[in-house]
């Protein structure tokens, strides 16, 4: 069994009634959070405590979450990036028995030998306020401005327009894609009122149409309601008119040959996963065009 090193196990596989999971990270933490949610996610019905430890950038600092660390063992992950507070945390996770991991260690192990250049060893290097960052920022502030239909003068300046009808999952979708830095603006496709012109004849954007299915719909916008103490039975959550809200989006949609996500199966982040994949190609081709 190896508790810290280069290559950590965590000891056999055993029944645990709860785990207390201590993510320490020397910046933000939202690297390893992420990590670790994506892991946990893996494990379903799991009763896991997380114990969160940003900027974690002194030894003192250590010493004091490691009396909380002993207070509730678990497994231990880290992003330390200070040889001498990695040492520190790995002697003292090896006095209390307790599993060690540094996450981001095989992937930084892997691209210095591909690379063939030595890491810098500088806290929160990836949250560095460079270009990219202001991108994001800017991203972000377009994106809340030119939610469900507002603004669509400026639709031009965006890199995606999702398109769908009420309670498609338009605007999450939208700050999720905006987070990774996309400009995305978003439009409610309403039967009796159709959408400006303008979306019809864009150039620069991808347009993309989402849809889901009609009696999830009606489910989603009944809870909706309830959420605001509204009556849930209006022509908002009826059947037939639900169904043919989706059948006339869905058709323009295939008129103007728009890629179409159905979101019904998929959470926020696999709808995202598939935009940006097919805002990927739609660049790609653009590019082969010449355009």
């Amino acid at each position: 069994m190896v508790y810290a090193g280069n290559h950590p196990q965590v000891p056999a596989r055993h029944s645990m009634s709860r785990l207390h999971l201590h993510l320490l990270s020397d910046s933000t933490g939202e690297t390893l959070e992420m990590l670790a949610k994506a892991a946990l996610a893996q494990f379903e019905g799991a009763d896991v405590v997380r114990h969160f430890w940003p900027m974690v950038r002194s030894q003192q600092h250590l010493d004091r979450i490691m009396a909380e660390i002993a207070a509730n063992p678990g497994l231990v992950f880290y992003t330390l990036v200070n040889a001498d507070t990695r040492m520190r945390l790995e002697e003292h996770c090896r006095t209390l028995g307790l599993p060690v991991v540094p996450v981001l260690d095989a992937a930084t192990d892997a691209l210095e030998a591909a690379l063939g250049q030595h890491p810098k060893a500088r806290p929160g290097r990836q949250h560095a306020m460079d270009d990219a960052y202001f991108a994001r920022v800017d991203a972000i502030h377009y994106t809340i401005a030119h939610d469900d239909g507002v603004g669509w003068e400026n639709w031009e300046e965006a890199d995606i327009v999702l398109a769908g009808v009420s309670r498609s999952s338009k605007t999450p979708t939208s700050i999720y894609l905006a987070n990774r830095g996309y400009k995305v603006a978003n439009i409610p496709i309403v039967v009796e009122s159709p959408p400006p012109s303008l979306l019809f004849g864009l150039r620069h954007p991808l347009v993309v149409g989402l849809t889901t299915a009609p009696e999830r719909l009606v489910q989603v916008r009944r809870n909706r309601l309830l959420s605001l103490g509204q009556a849930p039975e209006t022509a908002y959550v009826d059947d037939e008119r639900v169904a043919r809200e989706v059948q006339y989006a869905r058709r323009m949609f295939a008129d103007n040959d728009w890629p179409v996500i159905d979101v019904t199966r998929r959470s926020i982040e696999e709808s995202a996963a598939a935009i940006v994949n097919l805002y990927n190609e739609f660049q790609t081709a653009r590019q082969g065009a010449g355009r």
